[in-house]
């Protein structure tokens, strides 16, 4: 296979030639570009603070390098070296993250809903998602929604209970009754169904979290910080809403909120890709 790519790039070299100044200034721009990148993927994350580090490392490297402190830059050099294996294993969780958003690029996506009057299933599910979690709130019923996006969470599904049923604000509210079986884990929705209830989902290891915030608003942001998906919580103490995407947790969370994040997400999903310009044109005529 890398016999047929290299002739393929010999024979199409002749056409490539440009002038240099012109291929530097590509160079440098993608190098930019993905410096970029990477720092908006660490930016608020532990991978932030250990960037800091090794930046100063490398500062104190050079200059014990040119003032000829030969000991303390050899111990310098060797501790980056076997500090980069490190580091790559310890934040496998962000290098895994990372590579998953670069992988959730808009010619990757897939749409969440699978039926054919897409509009007005999703109208149906941002309406039940929404009220359900209202009801909930008025009642104080504790709470956790997982709604799956473009990263797969079938670990997640394997550890509660399968339903694969159609998503009804009755049912969601019937889940987390207290004292039923299926109440104290996260219900997972995909699509316009639901997938499973009782799911265990990995917990935050955030150490700045506030300690008033209790396992359900944790794993939500655990949710959040493994994959892309939208997690919804609501507060059995307070029935305060809160939301976690991305890893940030949003508190307080009224119903036009709620409503606007729901619609951007299935809205959005509905129409991507690459064939989504001729779909909405094919819609129009």
């Amino acid at each position: 296979m890398w016999a047929v790519i290299s002739d393929l790039l010999q024979r199409l070299e002749p056409y490539l030639q440009f002038p240099d100044i012109i291929r530097h200034i590509v160079d440098i721009t993608v190098v930019a570009f993905v410096l970029y990148q990477l720092l908006l993927l660490i930016r608020k994350t532990r991978a932030e603070q250990v960037l800091k580090g090794v930046v100063f490392l490398f500062f104190i490297y050079f200059v014990t390098k040119g003032l000829k402190l030969n000991t303390i830059a050899w111990i310098l050099e060797n501790t980056i070296n076997f500090g980069i294996t490190a580091v790559v294993i310890v934040f496998l969780p962000e290098i895994r993250r990372a590579l998953e958003q670069i992988g959730r690029g808009r010619f990757f996506e897939r749409s969440l809903l699978l039926g054919d009057d897409r509009e007005k299933d999703t109208q149906s599910i941002v309406n039940g998602i929404a009220d359900a979690v209202a009801n909930m709130s008025k009642t104080r019923t504790g709470a956790l929604i997982v709604v799956e996006k473009q990263t797969g969470i079938n670990e997640i599904i394997e550890t509660g209970v399968k339903l694969d049923a159609r998503l009804t604000r009755e049912l969601l509210e019937n889940i987390f009754i207290p004292n039923t079986p299926l109440h104290d884990g996260a219900v997972v929705i995909r699509g316009e169904r639901i997938a499973a209830a009782g799911c265990f989902l990995p917990l935050t290891e955030n150490p700045n979290l506030s300690k008033q915030l209790g396992t359900r608003h944790r794993a939500a942001l655990g949710i959040t910080e493994s994959s892309d998906a939208l997690a919804i919580i609501v507060s059995e103490e307070t029935g305060v809403i809160s939301m976690a995407q991305n890893g940030k947790l949003t508190r307080y969370l009224d119903m036009d909120g709620l409503k606007s994040v729901l619609r951007s997400i299935y809205y959005k999903e509905n129409d991507v890709g690459p064939l989504s310009f001729i779909k909405r044109r094919s819609k129009n005529d």
